[in-house]
C-alpha cells in the first residue's frame, strides 16, 4: 500500500526549530537527492543545542510506537531506515523495531550513533545508553561513529592519535558487532594540516579513506550532514568509498561557503547555499585505500 516511484527513507531524529541539524538537515538533503524522507520524529526543541542556553524541549517517545502502529496498518515499507539522536533507552528499543519491521528486504539500516565528541559524552546521553546503542548497531548494515563515539562503543579510551593498523582493527571490531560497513568520522589521516573518515566493508574486507583540509571552524549538524548525504548517495547507487566521498565534499563545502558569511556558529552550515551542489560528481573518486 502507499507504493512510491522514488526511494523512501524512515528518518529517526529529533526536530529543531532553529539550527540546521537533525531533521532540518536531512530532509532537504534527501529530497533534493530525489528520496521522499518520512521523520519519526524523536523531540520538538526550539534550537538545536550546540552552544544554546535556553532552549525548549518535548520528548515524544509516546508518539513513536502509535506512529509505527498506523505505519504499520498502512503497510508502508522503507528502503533505509535512519536513526540519529536518540534521547532515551525506550527510543533505542523504538529504533530496533522500526528496522525489524518496516525495512524492506533489499534495504539498509543506517545508524549514526549520536552519543560524544571530541573525547566526552554528550550532555544528554549516558553510558546506559552507550550499551543500549551497542545493541542497536547489530541490527545495523552501516554504522557511522566518529572517534570518540567509535571508542565508547568498543569500550576502549579515546585516542585521537590512533595508527593507522588501530584504526582499522577498530573498523574490524565495529563490524564484528553487526553491521556490515563501518564509516569512523573525524578520523586521523596521517598528513599535516588534514583530517579523514575511513571506511570498512566486511564482504570485500576493504577499507578506504577519503581526507580534507582540516578548518578550523565548528557547527553543529555536520554529522547529520555526512550522515544524511551518505544515505542518499547509497541509495543512489554508489559505492561505500564513493559515498563517504559525496558526504565529505559536501560537508567541507558547506563549512567553507558559510565561513565567508559570517555568520554565528549556531546557525549551522548554510546548506540553502549549497544543496544545489548535490549532485555534483566532477572530479569524484579521490578516495584511496590504505
Amino acid at each position: 500500500m502507499y507504493d512510491t516511484p522514488l526511494r523512501r527513507v524512515a528518518a529517526i531524529h529529533d526536530l529543531s526549530g532553529f539550527g540546521r541539524v537533525s531533521l532540518t538537515a536531512a530532509i532537504p538533503i534527501l529530497n533534493n537527492m530525489g528520496i521522499q524522507t518520512c521523520p519519526l520524529p524523536t523531540a520538538v526543541l526550539s534550537t538545536q543545542t550546540g552552544g544554546m542556553t535556553g532552549f525548549t524541549f518535548h520528548d515524544l517517545t509516546g508518539e513513536m510506537h502509535p506512529i509505527l502502529d498506523h505505519w504499520q496498518r498502512l503497510q508502508l515499507s522503507f528502503d533505509c531506515v535512519y536513526s540519529g539522536f536518540l534521547g532515551n533507552l525506550d527510543q533505542v528499543e523504538i529504533a530496533g523495531r522500526c528496522i525489524r519491521d518496516f525495512l524492506k528486504p533489499s534495504g539498509f539500516a543506517l545508524v549514526d550513533p549520536v552519543l560524544a565528541d571530541n573525547g566526552v559524552l554528550l550532555p544528554t546521553q549516558t553510558m546506559d545508553m552507550v550499551r543500549a546503542m551497542r545493541r542497536l548497531i547489530g541490527l545495523a548494515h552501516i554504522v557511522t561513529p566518529n572517534l570518540t563515539e567509535a571508542a565508547l562503543l568498543l569500550d576502549e579510551p579515546y585516542r585521537p592519535d590512533l595508527s593507522p593498523e588501530d584504526l582499522k582493527r577498530q573498523l574490524v571490531r565495529l563490524s564484528d558487532m553487526g553491521p556490515r560497513q563501518v564509516v569512523i568520522t573525524s578520523a586521523p589521516a596521517y598528513r599535516d594540516g588534514y583530517c579523514g573518515s575511513v571506511a570498512y566493508d566486511r564482504t570485500e574486507g576493504r577499507f578506504w579513506m577519503v581526507s580534507s583540509r582540516w578548518i578550523d571552524a565548528f557547527y553543529p549538524g555536520t554529522g547529520d550532514v555526512f550522515a544524511s548525504v551518505l544515505v542518499g548517495a547509497l541509495l543512489q547507487g554508489d559505492s561505500l568509498p564513493l559515498a563517504v566521498e559525496r558526504a565529505v565534499r559536501f560537508v567541507t563545502r558547506g563549512i567553507s561557503v558559510t565561513l565567508t558569511q559570517n555568520t554565528v556558529n549556531t546557525e549551522g552550515i548554510l546548506l540553502e547555499q549549497v544543496l544545489s551542489t548535490l549532485g555534483d560528481r566532477e572530479g569524484l573518486g579521490q578516495y584511496t585505500e590504505f
